[in-house]
Parts: structure tokens; sequence; C-alpha cells
């Protein structure tokens, strides 16, 4: 008897970059970075039901390599995550990722993903979702230190959800941001290259920073930030690795997103360990205040967590229905009798050795 014909539990979709561009530029950048950020806000909403635990990471000299699981009971969701920073070096990507959806119910994926590019977009629409809620009303100017592959995803993320189309610009590579100023240009932005992060920073109500180096840096220093703004901290993401002077976390409100994984790999991991934050699932969700005065400086320590990507795997399978933009890959072995594994395995081997046979005698 031939192996069975594989059924259609065998098949889940793949999303390949290629896919994965054709199906962002059909909806629009913007759009997809504004849908993201409601299926984030809306996860936060429903932040209990999720199962919460910080990234399982393998750290060496050159970078990171990470795990982000969780599941609201109905879904589950993984990805694989690198971080070197070394790599730009040798014409590499500092970021790569891919990521996996699957039913609880039967344990069998669903989808499976590129995550570079999704991961880019879900980092930008978290920054800013959360400097919806965290930023000065009516803010127009942002300061990005920091041009690198993030850069544009902030700048389109932080125009669509929050009206901000003035753009101050620093890095200590001058090219990183000519390429900024190059990829946004005729987009709409007010573009203004700076040559000190001090220069960027005036003027500007929101302050993103996000530097690469694996090290503990001080991007911005506690007399550069005036009362009032609202900062972005999104380059310091693993243990040794941060961009602010701590004096600037002692005057801020500091806003997390997971406190035991950000106490290890974000800003606060030089604070003592009972140092006061506010998760944002609580001010999304009204538990707790977010933006209370004008003269308040609010902190987004971000570090990326996985329920973030969890809302991007589930807005990526969601928008998939109708569209060409995937493969279905055979990677689920589906035996007619499911306690026949060898037997499907034998009968394989034996339709592939006729199948040689015949064409040796033709």
């Amino acid at each position: 008897m031939p192996a069975p014909e594989p059924s259609e539990l065998a098949f889940i979709r793949f999303v390949s970059v290629e896919d994965m561009m054709r199906l962002v530029h059909s909806i629009g950048v913007e759009t997809v970075l504004k849908d993201l950020a409601r299926y984030i806000e809306d996860d936060f909403r429903r932040w209990d039901l999720f199962d919460k635990t910080p990234r399982v990471a393998a750290h060496s000299e050159d970078g990171v390599i990470e795990l982000m699981p969780t599941s609201d009971g109905v879904s589950y969701g993984f990805k694989y995550v690198n971080g070197h920073p070394k790599n730009t070096k040798s014409g590499l990507q500092t970021v790569t990722a891919f990521g996996l959806l699957a039913r609880v119910d039967t344990g069998y994926p669903e989808l499976l993903t590129e995550m570079t590019l999704l991961t880019a977009l879900r980092t930008a629409a978290t920054s800013a979702m959360v400097a919806r809620h965290l930023a000065p009303k009516c803010a127009t100017t942002m300061a990005m230190i920091g041009n690198g592959a993030q850069s544009e995803f902030q700048a389109l993320a932080m125009r669509a959800i929050c009206g901000i189309d003035r753009l101050r610009l620093y890095d200590i590579d001058p090219a990183a941001t000519a390429k900024l100023v190059r990829n946004l240009s005729g987009l709409g932005f007010d573009l203004t290259a700076c040559k000190t992060a001090q220069e960027a920073i005036e003027g500007a109500q929101v302050i993103t920073t996000c530097t690469a180096d694996k090290q503990y840096a001080t991007i911005l220093t506690d007399n550069m930030v005036g009362a009032g703004v609202h900062i972005n901290a999104i380059g310091g993401d693993c243990p040794g690795k941060t961009e602010l002077h701590g004096d600037i976390l002692r005057r801020s409100d500091v806003f997390v997103e997971y406190t035991p994984q950000t106490r290890v790999e974000g800003e606060i991991q030089q604070m003592p360990a009972d140092f006061p934050v506010t998760e944002m699932w609580q001010v999304i969700a009204g538990a707790a205040p977010g933006r209370t005065s004008d003269r308040q400086i609010t902190l987004f320590d971000g570090v990326g967590f996985a329920i973030e990507d969890f809302s991007a795997l589930r807005y990526v399978r969601d928008r998939l229905e109708g569209t060409g933009f995937f493969q279905s890959l055979d990677i689920i072995a589906d035996p007619d009798d499911p306690r026949d594994l060898f037997g499907m395995l034998t009968r394989a081997g034996a339709s592939s050795a006729g199948m040689q046979h015949e064409g040796a005698t033709l």
C-alpha cells in the first residue's frame, strides 16, 4: 500500500521575507503599523490571560540568541531572535528572527513566518502605542538618537499613531544619518541632521534612543533632559547594555513591559531591585496613571516582550486570509492511522524503491 497523501492538517502557512514585504506593501506600511499597535494594545488589555516568562537567552561575547514564548490559552506563539551588534561590520544584520503560531487544542502549528521585518514593525508600533499614552499631548518633534535599521520604522509609527512629523537625527556614524534622511526624504517629514545628541534633543518632546553597541553607555546624561519630555528608551535590551545615565531614571516615571525581564535587560538594571516602575498594561487597562502633568518626565524602558510578538503573529495570520502571500509547507507527519507512524515511513520507503526500480527499467 502506498503512503497516504498528506491531509490539509499536515500543511502550515509559511510567510517568507518576500511574501512579508508583499503583504506589507499591499496594506501600506503606516496602516500595518497602526493595525499592529491596535493588536498589541488589545492583548495588553487581556494581560492576565497570558503565560508570561522572561525570554530564554543564550549569551556570548558576540551577542545573544533568544526564544520568546507565550500563550493566551487558545494560541501558542514563540519567536527566535538574535542580537549581534558586530554583524554589520561583516555586512550582516544585527537582528534576525522567525516565529511560529500554533493551536493550543491540538498543538498543531498554523503559521511559520519571517520576523526580522515583522519585529521591526512591531517594535515601532509598540513604541508609538506607548507614546500615545505617555507623550505630551500635541507633540510634534522627536529626537532619534541611533539611526540604524529600526529608525525609519520608529519615525513612520510615531507619525501614523502620534502625529509626530518633525525629526531631529543623530548617530555616531554620519553615514547612518545620511541613510535615514535618504529613506525618509519625500515622505512628508521635516528632517534635521544633527552633529551631537545634545543638538538633536533641542526642542524635542519625544526622545528615542536606539543604539546597538552591547555595553553600558551614556547616550543621554541628566543635564540633557528637560522637564516634560517622553523618553522612548529601546536600545538597552540585554544584561550589560544601557543607554541612559541613572540620574535620568531617578527623575522619571518609568514604564515597562514585563518587570522581571526588564530588571535584567533594560535601563533599570542599573537601579536597585525595589526601584518603582509601572507596567504598561496597567496604564492601558486604566489600573494605573500614565502622564499626569506637563512637567513630568515619562520613560518607556522597552526591551521587547513575547506578547508583542504574539500580537504580530496573530495579525499576520488574520491578514493572510484571501491573499496569496504565503506558501503551504508540508512539515507535519500525518499518517492515515495516527498510531502507525512507522508504517507510514515503511510504505514511503517501499514506494520510493518502486519508483527507482521503475525508472531503472525504462
